[in-house]
């Protein structure tokens, strides 16, 4: 009987060691939750608000992961620096102007970031005078204004490449001013419902481009002009390669590609249907109509396709040159009515 009442004696002490020693795990386990709200769960509850806030706002810098709700404070906090501007999806009433420095300007789902109907300093939705700016995935529309020259993108200084954006039903898609050092790099983008040529004014292009080093158009489509060229450049280098020139829709347009003064380089593996209602459908792409600052004596055109939209009836020219230099041509796959080769 003592003994069984010593083993009892035994058993309860260690039952009640282990109830104290749970006790003072719960109170440990306690005293460490009361902290972290001092701590590491208010910053993450902070970082986590911050967040919230940069993932609302319209366009972020993302090397600083800050958040804007204007395009141009985003522009302005890169300065004179390098920095990407992801840009959300809607469609955004708001334009910038890039002073300095070198920024890509992207859209965070391509295709689904619009600029519409704003422009900064009566040009552009983006007014672009840095040393060079990448534009990529962006929409840009309803680009109108009184002189006529409304543009997605005004370059008036430094390289500029442009990458699966799509501009429409505006003045003009890229507008750019003279300069000697700069290129421009155009790709996997579409140009559609551009150009005019009304009210007495300067006609307006799908694209026209000053005097650069060089341009570059490729894998782009040019559909449904409202006026003008669909090109039209006065660059020293020309390429445009395996794009398509979709003129069947088009309204009093002019030219599919005018090289102004003149230029070198190629023009290949190109689809060209030119349409019934033409301004001027004396040809399809012209050299030097404007005068012969450039000489066009590299240039290649060859392995490119051209017909009459089905059902059309006249007779036109392929290229058309007035310097007089040694054009490569062909070969070319020309449908009825279009003639090779033309000097004027």
């Amino acid at each position: 009987m003592i003994m069984q009442m010593d083993m009892e004696t035994r058993l309860n002490r260690r039952l009640n060691r282990h109830r104290a020693s749970r006790q003072r795990l719960m109170l440990l386990a306690l005293g460490v939750l009361a902290a972290i709200p001092t701590g590491a769960l208010l910053a993450q509850k902070a970082q986590a608000q911050i967040a919230q806030t940069q993932a609302a706002a319209p366009y972020t810098v993302v090397e600083t992961g800050q958040g804007y709700d204007r395009l141009q404070d985003a522009i302005n906090a890169i300065d004179t620096g390098t920095g990407t501007i992801r840009i959300a999806p809607g469609t955004w009433h708001d334009c910038g102007v890039q002073p300095h420095g070198s920024i890509a300007f992207v859209a965070q789902v391509p295709g689904q970031s619009i600029f519409d109907g704003t422009v900064c300093e009566g040009k552009a939705a983006l007014v672009l005078r840095g040393r060079s700016s990448r534009v990529e995935g962006l929409i840009f529309q309803n680009l109108k204004i009184g002189d006529g020259n409304g543009a997605g993108i005004r370059l008036e200084g430094g390289d500029l490449t442009v990458r699966e954006d799509w501009f429409r039903d505006s003045d003009e898609g890229i507008l750019s001013a003279n300069n000697l050092s700069g290129h421009a790099v155009i790709e996997q983008s579409t140009f559609t419902r551009l150009g005019r040529c009304d009210r007495g004014l300067s006609c307006a292009h799908s694209i026209y481009f000053g005097e650069l080093a060089s341009l570059a158009v490729r894998r782009s489509r040019f559909e449904q002009g409202m006026g003008g060229h669909y090109v039209k450049s006065h660059a020293a280098q020309i390429e445009v390669t395996d794009s398509s020139f979709d003129d069947s829709r088009g309204h009093t347009t002019n030219y599919m590609i005018d090289l102004s003064i003149g230029a070198s380089g190629l023009i290949a593996r190109n689809w060209f249907v030119q349409g019934a209602d033409k301004e001027n459908y004396s040809t399809f792409i012209a050299n030097a109509a404007e005068g012969h600052k450039h000489s066009a004596a590299g240039l290649v055109i060859r392995d490119n396709t051209a017909r009459l939209v089905p059902g059309l009836a006249r007779q036109t020219t392929f290229v058309a040159d007035w310097s007089g230099d040694g054009i490569q041509m062909g070969p070319n796959a020309l449908g009825p009515g279009v003639a090779q080769f033309a000097r004027r």
